[in-house]
């Protein structure tokens, strides 16, 4: 590794493997999630949130550390502008793993659309169950009726 990007790389290589931590543990809720394991999901939550933030704080120290490179360098901040003039060798290697990067938080980036789908569809069954269960609470005919005056509050979404 040069000197001049060996921050820039340390710190990418450290949102990787921050990453792969965090793709594990997201993994893990998706099948908690899908088990409907709210023990499971609450636990994870907290380990999860500090892997984000971890990955928040690396993220910003790489831009201002590639900002610095850039400005040092009198070329624009952005890997385009820092590979051309870098030497070859260097800036083969920083492009390798900024594209790693990329794609890893392409992936993470889907992962969690997943599990806030898998978290909105378990909320939309759980409102409409309850809508459901409220409504035939307030029939006058069936196995549940009764008359009563008291307001029942509805689900507006089932």
């Amino acid at each position: 590794m040069s000197v001049k990007t060996r921050e820039l790389q340390r710190l990418w290589w450290d949102w990787l493997g921050t990453s792969e931590r965090l793709l594990r543990s997201l993994n893990e809720q998706t099948l908690a999630l899908m088990g409907r394991d709210v023990t499971r999901i609450e636990s994870l939550q907290p380990e999860l949130e500090t892997m984000m933030g971890r990955m928040r704080w690396i993220d910003d120290q790489a831009a201002a550390c590639a900002a610095k490179l850039a400005e040092g360098m009198g070329v624009e901040p952005t890997l385009r502008g820092l590979t051309h003039v870098l030497p070859e060798t260097e800036a083969q290697q920083l492009n390798t793993i900024a594209n790693r990067v990329r794609t890893v938080a392409s992936n993470v980036e889907e992962v969690l659309d997943r599990n806030r789908t898998l978290l909105e569809n378990e909320l939309t069954y759980v409102g409409g169950t309850l809508a459901l269960i409220a409504k035939a609470v307030t029939e006058q005919q069936g196995r549940f009726g009764h008359q009563t005056a008291e307001p029942v509050l509805l689900d507006q979404v089932a």
